[in-house]
């Protein structure tokens, strides 16, 4: 099975923007466990801007770009670093990819995105896709992981996408305000009343939110792939995934005719 895994700021660092390095090695293991039973993976892994801002010792994200870039550029340096180091542990071997949106809506760049992901995957390595959010901007930006991630699992031809994130999935309500919020396990369509329950907040290190999640949802049930989103302080999860259980939220992808 080709697997798509997207790694949210909120699972790989504490709300210092410090690395969690307990819940990060772990990951990793579990990763490459995942990948010793056969299975291909691709890991799109938000943090670098929340890494950089942790070695920078700033109190919060910066709000001007230029800030943002300089702490982005810090912290894909150490992000990339932990992950060799980490899966080298388990024998194996991973490639950073940078991208922008410009490699997916010019057709060079993105025959060449397509070309290098597909070669990585045939030489056994684990490809490690960030957005280049050290020269990003508005107009080549893809704006977030969650919608990279889907983007990635489309052209890549994947069988699922999983999303991790600090939220067990999809719910009724915020239960981290509503104590009676249902999660909900199944979607087969994106209907204004999910995305009405997506609201629009993420988290103060992260882009992203729920509805991020819904926008990533639909890219990959268009392209009749399924979606998870699994709580990613439990890496753990990705086994029960793996073994078909019941985890999160799991958007049905519509299968071709």
């Amino acid at each position: 099975m080709r697997i798509v895994v997207k790694v949210g700021t909120s699972t790989l660092t504490h709300t210092s923007g410090r690395i969690n390095i307990r819940r990060t090695e772990k990951l990793c293991k579990i990763l490459s466990d995942v990948k010793n039973a056969g299975h291909e993976l691709i890991l799109v892994s938000s943090g670098a801007i929340g890494m950089g801002v942790g070695k920078l010792n700033m109190k919060s994200k910066p709000e001007d770009m230029p800030t943002k870039q300089a702490a982005a550029a810090i912290g894909q340096c150490e992000l990339m670093y932990l992950y060799d180091k980490l899966f080298r542990e388990y024998n194996h071997i991973v490639a950073q990819m940078l991208i922008t949106g410009l490699d997916f809506s010019n057709e060079e760049s993105h025959s060449n995105f397509q070309s290098t992901l597909n070669r990585l995957l045939e030489l056994n390595v684990i490809p490690i896709i960030n957005e280049n959010d050290t020269i990003a901007t508005q107009e080549i930006s893809v704006g977030d992981n969650d919608t990279m991630g889907a983007i990635v699992a489309e052209n890549a031809q994947a069988d699922l996408l999983i999303i991790l994130s600090d939220i067990d999935g999809l719910y009724t309500g915020d239960p981290r305000n509503n104590p009676d919020a249902q999660l909900i396990d199944t979607i087969f369509s994106i209907t204004p009343e999910i995305k009405e329950l997506a609201g629009t907040k993420g988290t103060t290190l992260g882009t992203g939110g729920m509805i991020t999640k819904i926008h990533a949802a639909e890219i990959a049930m268009d392209a009749g792939i399924d979606m998870i989103i699994a709580n990613g302080t439990r890496p753990e999860l990705l086994y029960k995934i793996l073994d078909g259980d019941k985890v999160g939220t799991k958007f049905i992808g519509r299968k071709k005719g």
